[in-house]
């Protein structure tokens, strides 16, 4: 855990009330595997021209701090997933920083990660429902809430 990096040699377990805001310590992985994987722009479009319900674009790496601080303390609040799981999940992983990767992130005029874009079912961008860098639970719970009130 970056977030605590001692932890496994002070024989700490306890995670959720200290370290993570009364929130249990979500694993990761598991927050990632909710996702499906964009690799290209053809790949995005693709998913957003099927899409049948609204869409959240995860701009990741492994290397992004605020990226782990998202799936740690964000991601994995329990009102924030449950508004997730209205949505489709799409995340590009942009670790490498390939050409692909680049392409991505500068159709949305991002220069990294963290960054989110929010679709409506159409698959239209929402201008007024992107993040950028870290958001608390709360925060990101008011831009959920506005992207799934378009789509009632």
């Amino acid at each position: 855990d970056m977030l605590r990096p001692l932890a496994p040699f002070t024989g700490s377990a306890a995670g959720g009330a200290a370290s993570g805001g009364g929130l249990a310590a979500a694993d990761p992985a598991a927050i990632r595997a909710r996702f499906t994987r964009v690799s290209s722009l053809a790949d995005l479009d693709a998913r957003l021209a099927a899409a049948d319900r609204p869409v959240m674009l995860d701009f990741y790496a492994d290397w992004c701090v605020s990226c782990l601080e998202m799936e740690k303390f964000t991601f994995s609040d329990p009102d924030v997933a449950e508004r997730m799981g209205r949505m489709l999940l799409l995340q590009a992983d942009v670790t490498r920083m390939t050409d692909e990767d680049r392409a991505l992130l500068a159709r949305f005029d991002l220069f990294g990660p963290p960054g989110i874009i929010f679709f409506d079912g159409s698959g239209q961008v929402i201008p007024d429902a992107r993040v950028v860098g870290f958001r608390k639970a709360d925060a990101f719970r008011r831009v959920q809430d506005r992207v799934l009130s378009q789509g009632e």
